[in-house]
């Protein structure tokens, strides 16, 4: 079939699997360029591997320090009629380099939520591996289902004390509008907390301790975005926001619990980049391609991969740690400079829907959102009959 984008509101539903191939392509490719650090990890776990921050980890990892990589992740499959989910085609063209590169890889698709995937990744883990010296988090679902009680609970991006109204970029229509949005109530701020905190995250580590296959020295990692003032009413200082502190207490958790390993715990903040998750949050389509026009500019802007990269040779193995005021690894130190948000905000005061493209790189935002699913690289013919079907080796 000839596969092209069907996008609706800020979601695409189907995604090219030579696109998404040659995406993977290009991540390894720029991976293998890079100087490493020379400690590097042995046996890493990637829970949230088959796209964005979760996939460049896995990426790093593998072809940039030669790690054996454990996959896990919840994807769509492919029928002969039906595209599969970007992710699903980004894992089976990370496992086809992988065994090209003869490096050991494997994959679990399933529900990590669930008892029943941790069970099966430890049971993995146990079999191939031994033990693991790296887990990183990166799970990103608008619900979660509570493993023990069945209780669903679900995340809202609502702000906190008070209803607000900002200047949004509507990206189905490309104008630039309002949007309101209503606070939240306990109810939305916990659920919130309980699908995007760090309870999940502690169980994958109590699990894993339990089993014996957490490694002398381990470190561990969940990624999260902070930002600054202009995305701080719906993010920072909203129910996303409460989900982070969360995160915060759960590393401190972490480290306390796995004292007698000497384990590492650390909360990971990124760049603002475009994912399935930040196209959907009010303010994140105007604000990022402000951010883009800026450090684009600069030069100084990192994707996924270029700040996974940085995170593993500078932060995660690097000499020593560049943490922020909360004791984070940053690596968002760029965007955050006063003169990048100065200049954002300047943009912002001033974009209207006839100035979208001069003032901002919304070009380059709409690009990046298509890369996601496959669509819009370089070098694939979109007018080809592609057959959608891919396969995974994965435990499921």
């Amino acid at each position: 079939m000839v596969i092209q984008p069907k996008i609706r509101g800020f979601i695409c539903t189907n995604a090219h699997p030579t696109g998404c191939a040659a995406h993977v392509e290009e991540q390894i490719a720029y991976v293998k360029s890079q100087t490493q650090a020379e400690q590097k990890p042995k046996n890493v776990l990637v829970i949230g591997a088959s796209t964005g921050y979760g996939l460049a980890s896995r990426i790093t990892a593998a072809f940039g320090n030669g790690a054996k990589t454990l996959g896990v992740f919840f994807e769509k499959p492919p029928t002969e009629k039906k595209t599969a989910s970007a992710g699903w085609y980004n894992t089976a063209a990370f496992q086809k380099a992988a065994d090209e590169a003869g490096l050991w890889s494997k994959n679990i698709n399933g529900d990590a939520f669930s008892h029943e995937i941790k069970a099966k990744t430890i049971e993995t883990i146990k079999a191939d591996l031994g033990q693991v010296d790296l887990v990183i988090y990166s799970l990103a679902s608008p619900r979660r289902t509570d493993p023990d009680t069945g209780e669903v609970y679900s995340s809202t991006l609502k702000p906190i004390g008070e209803t607000v109204t900002t200047k949004n970029l509507n990206t189905s229509k490309r104008v630039v509008d309002e949007v309101t949005v209503e606070q939240a109530n306990d109810a939305e701020i916990q659920g919130t907390i309980d699908v995007m905190g760090g309870a999940d995250w502690e169980l994958w580590i109590k699990a894993l301790g339990d089993a014996g296959v957490l490694a002398e020295g381990f470190k561990t990692t969940a990624y999260t975005y902070i930002g600054k003032k202009l995305t701080w009413p719906i993010y920072g200082h909203a129910t996303i926001g409460k989900a982070k502190e969360d995160l915060d207490r759960a590393a401190k958790a972490i480290n306390t619990s796995t004292a007698s390993l000497a384990g590492q715990a650390y909360v990971t903040s990124l760049n603002a980049v475009v994912t399935q998750a930040s196209s959907a949050i009010p303010i994140m389509p105007l604000y990022i391609s402000a951010m883009f026009k800026v450090m684009k500019g600069d030069g100084s802007y990192q994707g996924c991969i270029e700040q996974i990269q940085d995170l593993f040779r500078e932060n995660l193995y690097g000499d020593s740690l560049r943490l922020d005021e909360a004791g984070r690894l940053s690596q968002n130190y760029k965007e955050l400079e006063d003169s990048v948000q100065d200049r954002v905000q300047a943009i912002w005061d001033k974009v209207e829907t006839e100035t979208i493209d001069e003032l901002t790189d919304y070009v380059g935002y709409h690009q990046e959102f298509l890369k996601l699913f496959g669509f819009g690289v370089e070098g694939v013919d979109y007018d080809a009959d592609v057959s959608p079907l891919a396969e995974i080796n994965h435990l499921s």
